[in-house]
Parts: C-alpha cells; structure tokens; sequence
C-alpha cells in the first residue's frame, strides 16, 4: 500500500473513484456503492494486521480473487493469537467492520475514537504531534554519512532480460 492517492471529499459526501493497492481496497469500493473517510480506516486495519502479522489478512492470486476475499469479511480471517494480541485483534475488527458506518472512526468522535482505544492506552500522542516522542529504535550510526544499518546492494545492477515475448510486435 502506497496511500499515494488522495482525494478531498467533502463531510458527507462520498465518491466512486476506484483506486487503491488490492488488499487494502475497502468493501464499499469493491461494490462501486461509493464511499468516503471510513474506506481511510478500513485501509489502517488492514495496514496494522500487515504490520503485526508480515502479510495482509487478504489476498488472492490476481487482484479480482483478492477483492472477493475481501468481500466475506475480516470475520473470515484467521487472527494468529501469537502475533496479535486480544486488544490489537478488536481495534483491527472495529477498523475493518463490513459496513462503512459500524467502523471504529466513523462516529461523531471521529478520530479521537480511534487514538482513545484501549490498543492505544500510554502512547503519547501529544508527543508524537510535537516531535519530542522518544522513537523505540534509535540506530546507532558513526555520523550522517554511515549506512551500515542498510542491506548491501550492488552498485551495478543487472540490466533486465531481454523481451522475446513478441507482445509488441503489432506496434
């Protein structure tokens, strides 16, 4: 997932663009019923199960068995209790509800909804707004210019194989 397209939608109204990476498109979306900010928290769900989990609670071969994946609903995925807790596991169902207007988020406290969840209970969120938030990982690096947390790659990548498929052959 990319979250690199966004649209200005306005309070209460809703919108038919069909767009996203497949595992993180919304029911709603997948159904052309239209919709709005509550297909946004249906995407955190589905972006925090892949966070916790390494892989997203739906996929499919190609992109229209995903999207009838997505349809039976996160009721239907198997929630890994080794790798997701009881708390985690709620705030992902409520986020991921089937209808648009049950989501966590959806209601009149909006957002705050969401931050007040118990999954969220002591993180400061003052201090994430301000940047004074001490991050959980501090990497320990020589200076600007050190890169020893990165993997190595070759400075000289292989060119791509060439296309002998013919697919182009009409162009």
């Amino acid at each position: 997932c990319d979250f690199g397209f966004a649209k200005k939608v306005g309070i209460g109204k809703k919108t038919w663009t069909f767009c996203g990476t497949p595992e993180y498109v919304a029911p709603e979306i997948i159904l052309s019923k239209g919709h709005d900010h509550s297909a946004d928290y249906w995407s955190l769900g589905i972006l925090m199960y892949e966070l916790l989990t390494g892989c997203p609670p739906f996929t499919g071969s190609d992109p229209m068995k995903t999207y009838n994946v997505i349809l039976r609903g996160i009721e239907a995925v198997d929630f890994q209790p080794n790798l997701i807790g009881r708390t985690a596991n709620a705030l992902i169902k409520k986020l991921c509800a089937q209808n648009p207007v049950e989501r966590l988020g959806y209601g009149r406290g909006g957002i705050i909804d969401i931050k007040q969840h118990r999954y969220f209970m002591g993180f400061d969120w003052i201090g994430l707004h301000r940047g004074t938030m001490r991050p959980p990982i501090v990497p320990k690096i020589q200076g600007p210019q050190d890169c020893s947390n990165f993997d190595k790659y070759s400075e000289h990548p292989e060119d791509a194989p060439e296309e002998l498929s013919g697919w182009d052959i009409d162009f």
